[in-house]
C-alpha cells in the first residue's frame, strides 16, 4: 500500500499569538489538537510527515510527529530543510532544538547548500509536490504560509487550515 504523506506550513513565532512563549494556555491548546489530528491520520494512513523546521509552527509539528513516533514507530518524519545554514542566525536555544529534532528526522532533504532568495519558497514546493494533504497553520493573511497553500490549491493538495488567532490567551 502506499503511504500517505502530510506536510506543514505555518507561521513564525512573531505571528502567533503565543509569539515564543510556548507554555501559555493558548499554545498547549494548539499542540494538544494537534496531537489529535495527527494521531486520527496515522489512523488513517499517513505515515510520512515533512516539516520545513523553520522557528514556529513546523519546529512544532515535528515535535508532534516525534512524540507520535513513540506510540506509533511505523511513521516516518522528513525535515525539509531550505539551506544547510538554516539555523545560523538563530539563538542558541533555537539552535539546539532544531539541532535535536534533525537528529530525530527519519528523512533529511537539504534543499540548497546555502541561503538564496528563492530556498524558503522551494522547499516549500517541494513540499506540497510530495503530499496528500497540507496542514496549514495561518491567520488568512499574504504570507509564506500563504503563498504555500495557494501553491497547494492549484496543485489540487486537501489543505486543512486551523487559524493560530483561534487560540488566544
Amino acid at each position: 500500500m502506499k503511504y500517505l504523506t502530510i506536510c506543514f506550513t505555518g507561521h513564525r513565532p512573531n505571528k502567533l499569538p503565543w509569539g515564543y512563549n510556548e507554555n501559555l494556555s493558548s499554545c498547549i491548546a494548539f499542540k494538544k489538537d494537534l496531537y489529535e489530528i495527527l494521531e486520527k491520520a496515522i489512523q488513517n494512513n499517513y505515515t510520512h510527515f515533512i516539516s520545513g523546521l523553520a522557528l514556529g509552527v513546523d519546529l512544532i509539528c515535528a515535535e508532534t510527529v516525534l512524540e507520535l513516533k513513540r506510540k506509533y514507530p511505523k511513521i516516518v518524519l522528513e525535515g525539509a530543510i531550505p539551506c544547510a545554514n538554516q539555523d545560523s542566525k538563530w539563538n542558541e536555544s533555537s539552535k539546539k532544538r532544531y539541532s535535536k529534532i534533525v537528529e530525530q528526522c527519519d528523512y533529511k532533504t537539504i534543499l540548497s547548500p546555502i541561503y538564496t532568495d528563492t530556498c524558503m519558497n522551494d522547499r516549500n514546493k517541494y513540499m506540497v509536490e510530495k503530499s496528500d494533504v497540507v496542514i496549514a497553520i495561518w491567520n488568512g493573511k499574504p504570507s509564506g504560509t500563504g503563498n504555500t497553500v495557494k501553491f497547494a490549491k492549484e496543485k489540487g493538495c486537501k489543505i486543512m487550515i486551523i487559524n493560530p488567532e483561534n487560540y488566544k490567551n
